[in-house]
């Protein structure tokens, strides 16, 4: 049976640590900050991340240049005989296009999967990859699969300030100013390949249930019903982990029975929102 190393990048939020715990290969992110180039979880921490927004630093993200992810192949190659990598959302990130390039000069061995997710739901394609390892599935057949579970997952996120929109272009500066003067706290919602606007809540209060009564919804109507056995139930944020926690709390008493995972949002995402949001996803069990 071939030996089948499997990648991910950054973006899914594990840690070179948890990798290394888990038995796979985590792609470092690059983001530019002041033109300088660092890497997440390698040269640039969580931490380091928000005091450089709250300095006012310029902060863009980047993409993983060629010969770092050739690098990173023809190691793990060495080891193993084909592998499954599964970068971020293409709708998010070119990266998933370059990388799909660049596996045509590997004949085969090289299976790039496009399943369109990110964060917490993105880590659990990772950890979805490993049961399907286990089970004997081939390289091709895992990214198969993956590929057509991808819309099997949901991600709701409240933003706590519109300035990171705005920064980015993806508002307008008039359509961020009304809506800081009016308390806004927009609800973005990401399936498939597209982050969008999904509610608006004049509290946080609001946009918590705003996310609880949608991830519910999605249970019901799209993956099978409210049941611990058939869902994956996560938690992301940005900079917010005392909310996040609070957060879990009330979900355990929605949601009795499930468990919970949390973790910071991807860099990536948090370039654009900034800090202080709370996300609520939901996968379905493979």
């Amino acid at each position: 049976m071939a030996k089948i190393g499997i990648i991910t990048d950054s973006n899914s939020g594990i840690t070179q640590k948890q990798a290394k715990e888990l038995g796979i290969y985590v792609l470092p992110m690059p983001f530019m900050v002041n033109e300088e180039t660092y890497y997440e979880d390698i040269s640039l921490s969580q931490e380091e991340f928000y005091e450089r927004l709250a300095n006012g630093d310029d902060v863009v993200t980047s993409q993983p240049s060629p010969e770092s992810v050739m690098n990173l192949w023809d190691s793990v190659l060495g080891e193993c005989d084909e592998i499954v990598h599964i970068p971020m959302s293409s709708g998010l990130s070119g990266s998933c296009q370059s990388a799909m390039m660049l596996a045509q000069d590997y004949d085969g061995r090289v299976q790039v999967v496009n399943n369109q997710r990110i964060s917490v739901t993105q880590r659990q394609s990772a950890l979805d990859a490993l049961k399907l390892v286990k089970e004997g599935k081939s390289a091709e057949e895992i990214k198969l699969f993956l590929e057509e579970d991808k819309f099997n997952s949901s991600i709701y996120i409240m933003l706590d300030t519109l300035y990171y929109l705005k920064k980015g272009g993806r508002i307008t500066p008039a359509a961020a100013a009304l809506g800081t003067l009016l308390r806004l706290k927009p609800v973005l919602q990401i399936q498939g390949d597209k982050l969008d606007a999904f509610a608006k809540a004049r509290t946080s209060s609001q946009g918590k249930t705003i996310m609880i009564n949608a991830i519910k919804n999605d249970m019901i109507n799209r993956f099978g019903g409210v049941d611990k056995d058939k869902i994956w139930l996560q938690i992301a944020h940005s900079h917010n982990a005392e909310a996040a926690g609070a957060l879990k709390e009330e979900l355990s008493e929605i949601f009795p029975g499930f468990d919970i995972h949390t973790d910071p949002l991807s860099l990536s995402i948090a370039c654009h929102i900034g800090p202080g949001s709370l996300a609520i996803a939901c996968c379905k069990k493979i």
